[in-house]
């Protein structure tokens, strides 16, 4: 959906130095400076999102295909704020490439740190210092499509990984999509990164008639302090739980966490009590990215314009149909991300379903919000119960990770978090901060 890690292509041809030439020792790798480096670093990823418009006669038959073809393409709009993904975070960072004399901008590596859990113990919810791990997300990787393989994107991630081991990064993490070949060899088998999880995105566009909630539940918002305790007892035993999850829930994006419960259980639980609800509920928080960037569709063919648009009219005209209209995504949009998601009892599915219904109706009241969109794990029972279209969502969501600090396996007797996957919860804890 948004910037992930994003890959090297491989241009035959182009106006820069030779495969032959020594590029790398060109380049220059620097913290990020705004004044400086803004207006470079918005160029060169504009080209970047803008794939297929490579010059050069080895490009030509690609170039004619393309014109009788014409590829969507999904492009993202940082809102004059490239530092906008990682913000949030106390500990961030920004490391651009400088190639030449002219010091053009030729890539960029972004990576923030926080604090997560290193492994779930279910029987234990009460969280120590002693379960967690300092976390490195690497993300936003870009070089030049007149750069490419020539290593910058090698020295990038060596570049970002010396910065998060001389701030206590343990381990450093990045995510990318799994038909993603040349990410996934980037960081695999050049840079030792190591598979871990494969996490599920799945995208609702918003529709133009409301969702019914359903007729026997009672959904509640409750306060960001009690959201806070509720998350460390439901998700304690998570992969990847933060450990600022107040600092989360109570952010300025976050648009609220919402319990849902049987109409029947409500007189039964007071939220400001301290205590779970009855034996069958369900929990979600909402965050919105229209804060942060937005998303646009370009190359589109006229007739998916058409088709979009009539499915929307006839939505809206005759909302009794329920026709699954799409939004206008060939403007700029944003979209709500539901994290924290949790279920239990007989009525959980359902429970959960009216809280995404619920979270859908919350972005059709926003303008310019195009999707609702969650990640869970593949094993997640969450997974069954939130509406999605197949055709939009990806099944596997790549997370790679590798470890910085080898004295770690010494201290946790021995293990290490990258050989720790089998047998871990099946739960795994998306920060919204993350996507």
């Amino acid at each position: 959906m948004s910037q992930k890690v994003a890959a090297e292509d491989s241009p035959k041809a182009w106006s820069g130095p030779t495969a032959k030439e020594p590029l790398v020792a060109a380049v220059v790798v620097r913290e990020y400076e705004e004044e400086r480096d803004k207006a470079g670093v918005e160029r060169m990823e504009m080209r970047c999102e803008v794939t297929g418009q490579r010059s050069g006669p080895d490009n030509k038959k690609k170039a004619k295909r393309m014109k009788k073809k014409k590829k969507a393409i999904l492009v993202t709009d940082l809102l004059g704020d490239p530092l906008c993904r990682v913000r949030s975070f106390t500990l961030h960072v920004m490391l651009v490439a400088e190639w030449g004399e002219g010091g053009e901008i030729v890539g960029v590596i972004r990576g923030c740190i926080k604090r997560v859990k290193i492994r779930g113990n279910n029987n234990n919810p009460s969280s120590s210092s002693s379960d967690y791990v300092t976390a490195a997300n690497v993300l936003g990787l870009r070089v030049s499509l007149s750069h490419r393989r020539h290593g910058i994107a090698t020295r990038l991630v060596q570049e970002i990984e010396r910065w998060c081991k001389r701030h206590g990064a343990d381990y450093a993490y990045m995510a990318t999509d799994a038909t993603n070949a040349p990410s996934l060899k980037l960081f695999t088998t050049k840079c030792d990164f190591t598979k871990f999880r494969t996490p599920t995105l799945l995208v609702r566009p918003v529709h133009a008639h409301r969702e019914p909630p359903g007729p026997d539940v009672s959904i509640v918002r409750i306060a960001p302090r009690l959201a806070e305790s509720m998350y460390r007892h439901v998700l304690a035993g998570s992969d990847f739980f933060p450990e600022d999850m107040d600092e989360i829930v109570a952010h300025a994006l976050s648009l609220g966490t919402f319990v849902a419960i049987p109409k029947e259980s409500a007189h039964t639980w007071d939220p400001e009590s301290g205590t779970l609800p009855p034996s069958s509920f369900a929990v979600m928080s909402v965050w919105n990215t229209k804060g942060v960037y937005n998303l646009r569709v370009k190359g589109a063919s006229r007739l998916m314009h058409a088709c979009c648009a009539g499915s929307r009219m006839l939505d809206s005209c005759m909302p009794w149909l329920r026709i699954p209209s799409f939004p206008d995504v060939f403007k700029r949009f944003g979209f709500y991300f539901l994290y924290g998601l949790y279920m239990t009892g007989e009525h959980g599915p359902s429970l959960m379903k009216s809280l995404c219904d619920f979270a859908h109706n919350m972005a059709k009241d926003d303008a310019g919000c195009g999707a609702v969109v969650a990640e869970v794990g593949p094993e997640d029972p969450v997974k069954a119960a939130i509406p999605h279209w197949k055709r939009f969502s990806w099944s596997e969501d790549v997370w790679c990770i590798k470890l910085l600090q080898e004295e770690l396996v010494q201290k946790c007797g021995g293990l290490d978090w990258v050989h720790m996957s089998k047998g871990q919860s099946p739960v795994l804890f998306v920060d919204p901060r993350d996507v």
